[in-house]
């Protein structure tokens, strides 16, 4: 696949370079609510459009569920941002935010863990 036929590029790359920012001034280590905050600043410092701690509802066979859904940050209303503080990140963590996103209809969602050593991940 091309670089150009990347789903929404631009925010994704813009979401980035804040996570870069983040990462480069704290370090790993954290807690996620402390880089989810400072995502928060470096986010409206380059007018990136988020929600931070969104309820968001579930749907089971288009019933809506009682329990609900609450990711870290939502980009441009379409990107779900979940932040962990792993050593690594494994394929539990890929098929939660899958479930996520088939739960919620949203069709992007950047996992990105600030607890790896020397740079951050974003999957």
């Amino acid at each position: 696949m091309s670089t150009s036929n990347i789903f929404m590029k631009d925010e994704c790359y813009a979401i980035q370079g804040a996570v870069f920012d983040v990462y480069r001034e704290l370090g790993p280590g954290f807690l996620e609510k402390v880089y989810q905050e400072c995502l928060g600043i470096e986010f409206e410092k380059r007018n990136i459009p988020f929600v931070a701690q969104k309820e968001l509802d579930i749907y089971y066979k288009w019933q809506k569920l009682n329990q609900y859904y609450i990711p870290d940050l939502i980009c441009y209303d379409k990107i779900i941002i979940e932040l962990k503080v792993v050593i690594s990140m494994n394929n539990n963590h890929e098929s939660q935010m899958l479930n996520y996103l088939k739960a919620t209809g949203l069709h992007l969602g950047r996992l990105v863990n600030s607890g790896s050593f020397p740079k951050v991940g974003i999957k």
